[in-house]
């Protein structure tokens, strides 16, 4: 066993492009942790990360392709915005069945993973398929301008991950909402007792637990791939729920 372990440690960490590479696979497998604890937290089951993290890539997507000419900050953060907006209405749709007509959000949530992904392939096949492609459907390389800075060597996503991370916990620690969270996961009639409006809270905690896991497409696609690809998520989206449960 300890041999296999440290082939495990030196596979991963032993070079610096080893090294940037598991840094990669952690930024996102971060970021979609904290935006699944968010939902698990109210007992909601979020098993829709990976549609979640795809429709917020293809929404920082689009200024990427198409308005990269601009200022690249500001760009940055149009893009980050964007990923965080796509992702947040993906997540809000299961949940505003789940109030209205009680629908099983496992099963409602697993299935819009395959409509994001399946809107990639349009795309690709469709209005953004790279016109020197030579045959082959892809999605055009991001220009410079759009793609994330490099932070001794790693995209700046690690940045991004630290914050939210320390935002998350503050929120869920801290903050008036983050115990009504607490309130609605334990029990939504205590929670409808004490005055707290459950179908707003809901509503609420699934759009910050998609945009979380959007704002991480926008990262993967912008930093880690440079442009936007059905492996997008690449099942990072289904380890997520094992790690924001440990």
């Amino acid at each position: 066993p300890l041999e296999i372990f440290g082939k495990i440690i030196t596979s991963s960490l032993s070079t610096y492009s080893r090294f940037g590479e598991t840094m990669n696979k952690t930024i996102l497998l971060t970021m979609l942790s904290l935006g699944i604890s968010v939902a698990s937290r109210m007992k909601f089951w979020n098993i829709g990360a990976e549609g979640q993290i795809i429709a917020g890539g293809i929404c920082a997507s689009y200024f990427a392709l198409f308005h990269s000419g601009w200022n690249h900050w500001v760009l940055v953060i149009v893009m980050f915005i964007a990923g965080a907006v796509g992702g947040g209405l993906w997540g809000l749709i299961p949940a505003w069945f789940k109030t209205k007509y009680d629908t099983n959000e496992t099963l409602f949530t697993l299935m819009l993973n395959y409509i994001a992904l399946n809107i990639i392939v349009f795309l690709r096949e469709g209005p953004w398929r790279d016109p020197g492609s030579q045959g082959y459907a892809k999605i055009a390389r991001f220009d410079k301008n759009a793609a994330l800075d490099k932070v001794f060597g790693i995209q700046f996503g690690w940045i991004i991950a630290l914050v939210l991370l320390v935002l998350v916990f503050v929120y869920m620690k801290y903050s008036k909402q983050g115990y009504e969270i607490g309130v609605v996961g334990e029990s939504q009639e205590t929670a409808r007792y004490a005055g707290m409006n459950v179908r707003k809270v809901i509503l609420r905690t699934m759009f910050l637990s998609g945009a979380v896991c959007g704002i991480g497409g926008m990262v993967q696609a912008t930093g880690s791939d440079v442009t936007l690809t059905t492996a997008v998520a690449g099942g990072v989206g289904f380890t997520a729920i094992i790690v924001a449960w440990l």
